[in-house]
C-alpha cells in the first residue's frame, strides 16, 4: 500500500477557508487571500469562455460559487446566478431601521398588487434579446455579438431606471442564452409562476414576445395552488385571463391534499403515491390539445397521465416497473448556439414544451410530476437548475427545462426575497425582509413569540410591547435555541434566516392578491369555480382522519421544539421533495370558504 502524503493542520485549515468562503460565493481580490487559488480557477474559466456579465456601470455578486478545480468542459458555475451589488451604506441603513421602526400591520388592500406596478409599462423593462444571425458566422462572431447586444441592453437599462429602484435581476448573459435557445426550440411555451405571487413572475415583455414576435402560444402555469386559498386561486386566473386574452391559465400542484400542520414542519405529509398523484397535468393536456387542434396525436400523452393516476396509489418501486423510460438529452453548446430558430411548429408530429420561470417557483416539480416520476432534482436553493435539458415524455411530446431566470422590474427587493428569488443564505441583511413579513402576516399568533422585554418595563402590560424586525428575530432565536458559538448569545442572524425559510416554504404564506379582491371577496368565495380548485388541492373532508393521523404520528405530548427539533434546518439541502415528516395530527376543514389569506394554517396550529 503506498505511503500517504502528509497533510499538515495548517493546509486543512486553509482548505476549511476555502471550502467556506465557496459556499458563501466570495472571492478574493489580491494575491495573499485565502482563496487564491480559486480566484485564479475562475480567472482560467473567463479565459475559456466569455464572461459577458460584468457591465461598466455596475458591480455584480456572483452567487452560489461552486468548486471548479474539476478536469472537464463542464464548468459548475456557468450559469450561477449574478446579481448587482448592494452598497455597504444602504446594507447599513436597513440594518439600523430593523433595530429601530416600530412594526405596524399595514392594511389589508395593500397586499392588492397590479402588474403594471410590478412592470411599468413607461420605464422600458424589456428582456435582452438574441441579435439576429445567420448559417454563415463564425460561432466566434455570434458570441461577440451577443456580447455586445447585452452589454447595450443593460446600458439603456440603467440609463432609463435610476440607481436603486431596480430589484436584482440576472446579469448573467449564459442564463439569458439559455432562454432564448428555448423559446426558439419550442412550440409551446410552459411559463411557470407561483400563485402565492403570480404578478411578480408574468413579464408582460416576455408574453408579448412570445404570442407576438414568435408567434407561439403560452400556457401559465399557476403552481403550488395548494398554498392559497381556493378564491385567491380563482380570482388570480381570471384577472390575469383577463388582461392577457391569449394566455391559457392552468392551475397545479404537485402535493395535493399535503398541507404543512404546523409551522415547524420541515415537508409535507406525503400520502401513499408519487408524482404522478400531482393536480393539473390533465388540464395542461387539455390546453395543448386546444392549441394544437389535432396537429399533434396526443392520446399516448392522456394515457399516460391516466396510467400514472392508478399506479401513483402504489408504493415503492413497483410504480415504477410498469413506467415508461423517460429519454433524456444534453445538448452541446455548439448545437445551442447554432439552433435555426425554425418557423415549422410541431416538425415531425411532436409537440415540443418549453418550461420557464423564475427561480424557485418549481419548475423541476412541474416536469417531474409531468413525466411521473423524478427525473430532475429539486431544491429550495434558487439557481438550482443549471443547465438545458430535454425528457420525451412520449414519443409525441417533449420537454425542455431552463434554469430560472430574474427578469428586471420594480418589485420591493424584501418581497422579491420572501419570494425565493434570492438565496437566503446569501443575504447580508435579512432583517428588513422579516419586518415586511411580519407586517402582513399574524405573526404572533402564528410563532407563539415571547417579546425580548417582556416584564422590564415597569406598567407595561404584556401583549402590548412595540416590536421591531430585531426583535422578532431575537424572540425566534430564544424559543428556537439558537445561540452564537463563543458568547452564547441569541443567534439573531439565523433566526432572520429561519423565519424567511418558513416563509418561502410556505409554511408562514404572504399571499399577494389582485386589485379589486378585498371588496369583491363575497364573490369569489361563493363562485361555482370554487369547488373545481378545492378538488384540485385536495382538500376534503374525512372521517376520522385526524384520529389516524394521532396514532400513526408522534405523540401530541411531545413539546414542539422536540418533534420538529431540525424542523428549520438552515442547510440548503437538495432533493427537498425526496422525504416527508411524520404525519401529525391535522384539523378537519372548515366548511365555509373563510381561509386565512396569510397563511395555510389555523390559528391555534403553532400550540
Amino acid at each position: 500500500m503506498p505511503r500517504k502524503k502528509p497533510f499538515s493542520n495548517k493546509q486543512k485549515k486553509k482548505q476549511l477557508q476555502v471550502k467556506r468562503e465557496r459556499k458563501r460565493g466570495e472571492t478574493g481580490s489580491g494575491p495573499n487571500s485565502r482563496n487564491a487559488s480559486t480566484e485564479r480557477g475562475a480567472e482560467r474559466d473567463r479565459e475559456r469562455q466569455s464572461d459577458t456579465s460584468d457591465s461598466e456601470t455596475t458591480d455584480i455578486r456572483r452567487i452560489n460559487q461552486q468548486p471548479s478545480n474539476r478536469e472537464g468542459r463542464y464548468d459548475p458555475n456557468r450559469y450561477r446566478l449574478h446579481f448587482e451589488k448592494e452598497s455597504r451604506e444602504e446594507v447599513e441603513r436597513r440594518k439600523k431601521l430593523a433595530r429601530e421602526r416600530v412594526l405596524e400591520q399595514v392594511a389589508e388592500s395593500t397586499l392588492e398588487v397590479d402588474i403594471n406596478d410590478i412592470y411599468p409599462p413607461e420605464k422600458g423593462l424589456d428582456f435582452p434579446r438574441r441579435p439576429s444571425w445567420h448559417y454563415g458566422m463564425l460561432r466566434e462572431e455570434l458570441l461577440r455579438k451577443e456580447e455586445k447586444s447585452f452589454r447595450e441592453y443593460l446600458e439603456a437599462l440603467h440609463s432609463r431606471n435610476p440607481p436603486g429602484t431596480l430589484s436584482h435581476f440576472e446579469h448573467n448573459l449564459e442564463t439569458w442564452r439559455q432562454l432564448w435557445r428555448v423559446l426558439e426550440m419550442s412550440d409551446v411555451i410552459l411559463l411557470i409562476v407561483d400563485i402565492r405571487h403570480p404578478v411578480l413572475q408574468f413579464p408582460p415583455a416576455l408574453y408579448h414576445c412570445i404570442t407576438g414576435e414568435l408567434k407561439k402560444q403560452v400556457i401559465l402555469v399557476l403552481n403550488k395552488a395548494d398554498l392559497c386559498p381556493a378564491p385567491l386561486v380563482l380570482a388570480w386566473r381570471h384577472y390575469l385571463s383577463s388582461n392577457f386574452p391569449h394566455l391559457h391559465c392552468v392551475c397545479f400542484t404537485s402535493h395535493p391534499g399535503q398541507p404543512y400542520t404546523t409551522v415547524l414542519q420541515k415537508k409535507r405529509m406525503r400520502r401513499k403515491g408519487g408524482w404522478g398523484q400531482a393536480g393539473g397535468p390533465i388540464h395542461i393536456l387539455r390546453a395543448c390539445q386546444e392549441i394544437t387542434a389535432g396537429r399533434v396525436d396526443l392520446s399516448s400523452w392522456e394515457q399516460k397521465i391516466q396510467r400514472d393516476a392508478v399506479d401513483g396509489g402504489q408504493e415503492g418501486e413497483q410504480a415504477e416497473e410498469g413506467a415508461e423510460s423517460v429519454l433524456m438529452e444534453h445538448h452541446s453548446d455548439v448545437a445551442l448556439e447554432l439552433a435555426s430558430p425554425s418557423q415549422e411548429l410541431y416538425k415531425d408530429g411532436v409537440l415540443t414544451l418549453g418550461c420557464i420561470g423564475f427561480p424557485n417557483v418549481g419548475k423541476s416539480s412541474v416536469l417531474n410530476s409531468l413525466v411521473g416520476r423524478k427525473v430532475v432534482s429539486v431544491s429550495r436553493t434558487p439557481g438550482h437548475t443549471k443547465y438545458f435539458q430535454t425528457y420525451y415524455l412520449t414519443p409525441t411530446v417533449k420537454l425542455c427545462d431552463c434554469p430560472g431566470l430574474v427578469f428586471p422590474s420594480r418589485v420591493d427587493k424584501q418581497l422579491q426575497i420572501l419570494a425565493g428569488i434570492y438565496p437566503v443564505s446569501q443575504l447580508q441583511e435579512p432583517y428588513s425582509s422579516v419586518g415586511y413579513l411580519c407586517e402582513r402576516t399574524p405573526f404572533q399568533n402564528l410563532l407563539k413569540l415571547k417579546h425580548p422585554s417582556e416584564g422590564e418595563v415597569p406598567g407595561e402590560a404584556p401583549g402590548e410591547e412595540k416590536w421591531t424586525a430585531w426583535d422578532v428575530c431575537e424572540a425566534w432565536a430564544e424559543r428556537r435555541g439558537y445561540k452564537t458559538a463563543k458568547a452564547a448569545r441569541n443567534d439573531v442572524y439565523r433566526a432572520a434566516n429561519s423565519l424567511l425559510r418558513l416563509a418561502i416554504d410556505g409554511r408562514l404564506c404572504l399571499c399577494l392578491r389582485p386589485p379589486g379582491y378585498t371588496a369583491q371577496r363575497d364573490k369569489w368565495e361563493s363562485h361555482p369555480d370554487v369547488t373545481e380548485i378545492i378538488a384540485l388541492q385536495g382538500r376534503r373532508d374525512e372521517e376520522g382522519a385526524g384520529d389516524r393521523d394521532e396514532e400513526e404520528g408522534e405523540s401530541s405530548s411531545e413539546p414542539e421544539e422536540e418533534r420538529d427539533r431540525d424542523a428549520d434546518d438552515d442547510e440548503d439541502g437538495d432533493d427537498e421533495d425526496d422525504g416527508f415528516a411524520a404525519p401529525a395530527r391535522r384539523e378537519q376543514p372548515k366548511a365555509n370558504l373563510t381561509v386565512n389569506m396569510f397563511s395555510v394554517l389555523g390559528e391555534g396550529e403553532c400550540d
